[in-house]
């Protein structure tokens, strides 16, 4: 679903981000004033995360791949606009670092999986739990279904963003400038994808992962759940715990294993639909002649990553993923941690009285 340069004309790349920016902003004055500082930590680690889950890539049975993104899974833990800042921040390292989505194309993946995804997730989720208990079997299946269909929300945006190029974007003769796939092509390629496959793997991740936060730390979805989390069935009597408590270890395990598991990704023949270099397109199949003109013009814009396809390409592939998921993790929960300690910094200033600064 990271949709590369090339594919997307200069005009919808430019209308993505028409919509993304102003929305990262208002995310950001809504994660400064919702988000606390002891979440800071979760929210970096979401990131971490989410980036972890995009690079297991699932084969799909028409010979494509596919993956999870977790954005729903942080939207029901801290919040939608939470959700906005992390997957955002995974998906601009993934872009600078790996290659993996455009850099001109960022806002489109950005209002795809980031934007699309937990919105639609999160008030699927809201719809499907109505007033259950925290802990209530029906909490657990709407957040599974939730994540399935916030998935398949973005897939279809995507695929109406491949699907609308050759329409509007074409040589004289009819030729496609971008992206070749008529909407006959990229909605059932999607779709097959993600109903059968990259949805159900979310939606299981949504469930497990809400299911473990409600019972062993529900404090966690307080700012989400309200007085459900200091309702009798959210353990409310139990003693808090702090520092290296079991859900702070099961979290850093969880994370591990993702690390330790991430070159499974490799063992998935073939690759995402459209997000085939252009070399790589059977222009027989397509009709075409030759590569189309503002793909060949517009890939490869940005070629400053330092792990291209996160070290696949190389003579020892597995150790390249593995220093990508640890290079990763590290720069975007750095960052998200990093900025979640500035706003937190900010924000105490800004309720600090004039005087007691001066003193």
């Amino acid at each position: 679903m990271h949709i590369p340069d090339g594919y997307l004309s200069p005009q919808t790349c430019a209308a993505a981000y028409v919509l993304a920016v102003p929305t990262l902003a208002i995310a950001s004055r809504r994660v400064s004033r919702g988000v606390t500082t002891r979440q800071v930590p979760l929210l970096a680690m979401f990131a971490a995360v989410s980036f972890l889950v995009m690079m297991f890539n699932i084969p799909i049975p028409d010979g494509t791949t596919a993956h999870a993104v977790g954005a729903v899974m942080i939207a029901i833990a801290l919040g939608p606009w939470a959700a906005v800042i992390a997957v955002s921040v995974a998906l601009l390292f993934q872009a600078l670092l790996f290659g993996d989505g455009g850099v001109l194309a960022y806002g489109a993946n950005v209002l795809n999986m980031a934007i699309v995804m937990p919105f639609v997730g999160i008030a699927a989720y809201r719809v499907l739990a109505g007033r259950s208990a925290l802990r209530s079997t029906r909490r657990v299946v709407a957040a599974g279904v939730a994540g399935f269909l916030g998935i398949n929300a973005a897939a279809l945006a995507a695929a109406v963003e491949f699907g609308i190029q050759p329409a509007l974007f074409h040589t004289a003769d009819g030729m496609p400038l971008y992206a070749p796939y008529s909407f006959a092509q990229t909605i059932p390629a999607m779709a097959l994808a993600h109903l059968v496959v990259a949805g159900p793997v979310e939606g299981i991740l949504t469930g497990a992962v809400f299911a473990y936060l409600a019972k062993a730390n529900p404090e966690a979805l307080r700012g989400t759940h309200g007085d459900l989390v200091t309702s009798p069935d959210a353990g409310a009597s139990r003693p808090a715990r702090v520092g290296w408590s079991t859900p702070a270890k099961v979290a850093v395990g969880f994370v591990a294993a993702l690390v330790v598991l991430s070159p499974l990704g490799l063992l998935a023949p073939g690759g995402a639909f459209g997000e085939d270099a252009p070399a790589d397109l059977d222009l027989g199949a397509l009709g075409l002649q030759a590569i189309p003109a503002g793909m060949a013009r517009y890939t490869g814009f940005w070629r400053h990553t330092v792990l291209a396809d996160y070290g696949a390409g190389g003579a020892h592939a597995t150790l390249g993923y593995w220093l990508s998921a640890l290079v990763g993790i590290a720069v975007i929960g750095a960052a998200v941690y990093a900025m979640g300690r500035l706003v937190g910094v900010f924000r105490g200033r800004r309720a600090t009285p004039a005087s007691a600064v001066q003193d």
